[in-house]
C-alpha cells in the first residue's frame, strides 16, 4: 500500500504524537512514559483442527494505564504484527482521553484470517486464544476489557465471555470482561452501528462549525454533499446509509476489495451490501458504473471521502491526486503521516481517527457501565417519564377542547411526546452528546492557538494533555 520511503504506521503515530508533544510543556520523563508501550504479551498457542495441530501467534498489547481498565479490540487478520497492534494500543489511549471515558489504552491481534475456517474451527480458535489472555489476566472487567476489530464481531466476543466465566465463576461481574456482545448475551442496543453512527455525529458537529467549515473551502449542510465511502463493512456501511437516509448525502462511490462502484446519481448502499453479502465482492452489480482500479476512485471529486477499511490507504503515492476538501478517518490510520502533510498543504481538512471512530469505544463503554450496575439503561425511569408527559398531555387536550375548533395538538405530537426514551434512543443520545463535546474540545484548540493548523494536531493536544493530567494525580 504505501512507498518504500514511507513512515510505517507505528512511526505515523509516533511523527503525530511528536509533532503535538512539540508544542507543548511537558517534563522529558513524563512525555516518554505517555509515549511509549507498557507492555505486549505475545502468545504462540496450538490448536487442533483437520486431524493436526495448527500453531497460531496473538497479541495483546497494553500502551497505558493511567485509567484501568484499559480498553481496546481484537482483530483477526493476516496483517496483524507487534508493531501494528501497538500503534492501534497507543491510538486507543488517545482515543479513550479524547472522549472521556476512563480507560487505558490497549489492543489485540490474532495473525489468521477467519475465511478459510467453519464457525466450530473458529470458536476453538478464539477460546483458546482468549483462554491463553485471561490465565493471564489480560482480559478481566477489572484490567483489561477488549472488543470487535477488524474480522471479529458479536459472535467472537460472546464466546469469550463465556470463556472467562467458565474460568472465573465466582466472578458476578465477569460478563463486562468484553464488550460488544450480542445483546441477548449481556450487550447493549446500538453497539454494532456504534461506529458508524459515531462518524454521523462527528459529521454533524463538523458542519456545525462555521469556522472549520470555511477553513474546508465548503458551505452549507450535509445535505446533499457528495460521499464517497472506501471499504463497506460494519463501519463503512453503518455511516454510508445513516448519511444517505437521514441527512440526504449521496453516496457517489463504494470501494471495495474486488474494485469500487461509481454513481453521480447515489448509490443504493443496503443494495449494494446485499450484493456483496452474495457475490463476495462489487463486481457485476447491476446500477453504476464498476471500476476494477478501487483504489483510483480515492481520487474521484466528491465533497467528502470516508476511508473506512485498512490503514495506509491515502499514501505519498496518491495523496496528490486526493480531491475531496474533507477526509474523515472511519478506519485507524488510512492517512499516513506522509500523506498527512501533503493533505494539509493542499488545505484538506481531516476529522482524524482518534476522534471520528470513537463511537465503538464510547458506546463500549455505555456496555460495560451496564454490565456493572447490572440493569439496562431505561429500565428505571422510563415509565415515569411517560407519566409525567401524560399530565402535559391531558391538560393539552382540556385546552383543546376548551377552545373548539380554533386550536388543536398537532397530529402526531401526542404519540411523539407520550413514549419515553428507550436503551438504544438513550445510547445514541449519550454518543452524540461524547461527539459533540469531544469535536468543540479539538475546535477550540484548532481555532484559537496560531500553531496549531489541523484537527490532528489539535486532537493529540487535547487527549495528551488529559493522560498527563492523569499521571500527575497519581503522582508520578
Amino acid at each position: 500500500m504505501s512507498t518504500p520511503n514511507e513512515p510505517s504506521f507505528r512511526e505515523s503515530v509516533d511523527i503525530m504524537f511528536n509533532r503535538a508533544v512539540a508544542l507543548m510543556d511537558l517534563p522529558p520523563g513524563l512525555e516518554e512514559k505517555i509515549r511509549v508501550c507498557n507492555a505486549t504479551y505475545t502468545v504462540r498457542f496450538g490448536v487442533r483442527l483437520r486431524g493436526q495441530i495448527q500453531t497460531f501467534t496473538g497479541y495483546r498489547s497494553v500502551h497505558s494505564e493511567h485509567m484501568e481498565p484499559v480498553k481496546g479490540g481484537i482483530r483477526f487478520a493476516l496483517g496483524v504484527n507487534q508493531d501494528e497492534v501497538e500503534a492501534l494500543a497507543a491510538l486507543m489511549t488517545y482515543k479513550c482521553a479524547l472522549v472521556e471515558a476512563p480507560f487505558g489504552g490497549s489492543k489485540g491481534g490474532l495473525h489468521v484470517d477467519p475465511r478459510e475456517y467453519d464457525e466450530h474451527e473458529m470458536e476453538l480458535i478464539t477460546r483458546r486464544f482468549a483462554y491463553e489472555l485471561i490465565k493471564r489476566d489480560m482480559i478481566n472487567p477489572a484490567q483489561n476489557v477488549p472488543a470487535p476489530d477488524m474480522g471479529t464481531g458479536e459472535r467472537e466476543m460472546a464466546w469469550i465471555a463465556d470463556q472467562y466465566k467458565r474460568m472465573n465463576t465466582t466472578d458476578i461481574n465477569g460478563v463486562a470482561c468484553v464488550t460488544g456482545k450480542p445483546t441477548n448475551a449481556g450487550g447493549i442496543q446500538g453497539r454494532t452501528e456504534a461506529t458508524g453512527r459515531g462518524v454521523q455525529y462527528a459529521l454533524r458537529e463538523f458542519f456545525r462549525d462555521a469556522t472549520g467549515v470555511e477553513k474546508a473551502g465548503m458551505s452549507g449542510t450535509l445535505d446533499g454533499k457528495r460521499i464517497v465511502v472506501q471499504g463497506l463493512g460494519n463501519v463503512g456501511y453503518h455511516a454510508a446509509k445513516f448519511l444517505a437516509d437521514e441527512d440526504g448525502c449521496k453516496i457517489v462511490g463504494i470501494i471495495e476489495r474486488d474494485g469500487a462502484l461509481v454513481d453521480d446519481r447515489g448509490l443504493d448502499v443496503d443494495a449494494v451490501r446485499n450484493w456483496i453479502g452474495g457475490h463476495g465482492g462489487v463486481s457485476g452489480y447491476p446500477d453504476g458504473t464498476y471500476v476494477e482500479n478501487g483504489s483510483s476512485v480515492l481520487e474521484k471529486d466528491c465533497d467528502i471521502l470516508v476511508p473506512a477499511a485498512l490503514e495506509g490507504v491515502i499514501n505519498l503515492s496518491n495523496a496528490a491526486r486526493i480531491t475531496a476538501p474533507l477526509i474523515i478517518e472511519a478506519a485507524n490510520g488510512p492517512v499516513t503521516a506522509g500523506a498527512d502533510s501533503v493533505l494539509r498543504e493542499k488545505g484538506t481538512v481531516i476529522i482524524p481517527d482518534m476522534y471520528a471512530n470513537a463511537g465503538g469505544v464510547t458506546v463500549s463503554y455505555f456496555e460495560w457501565v451496564k454490565n456493572l450496575s447490572h440493569i439496562r439503561f431505561g429500565r428505571m425511569q422510563r415509565r415515569q417519564e411517560e407519566a409525567r408527559h401524560q399530565l402535559v398531555v391531558d391538560e393539552l387536550e382540556r385546552l383543546s377542547r376548551h377552545l373548539g375548533d380554533s386550536w388543536s395538538m398537532t397530529p402526531d405530537f401526542k404519540d411523539k411526546y407520550l413514549r419515553g426514551a428507550d436503551e438504544l434512543e438513550l445510547v445514541r443520545s449519550g454518543l452524540d452528546d461524547t461527539m459533540r463535546a469531544a469535536y468543540q474540545s479539538m475546535a477550540s484548540v484548532w481555532h484559537d492557538r496560531g500553531d496549531v493548523d489541523d484537527l490532528r494536531t489539535a486532537a493529540y493536544l487535547v487527549s495528551i494533555g488529559k493522560v498527563a493530567e492523569s499521571y500527575r494525580a497519581k503522582g508520578l
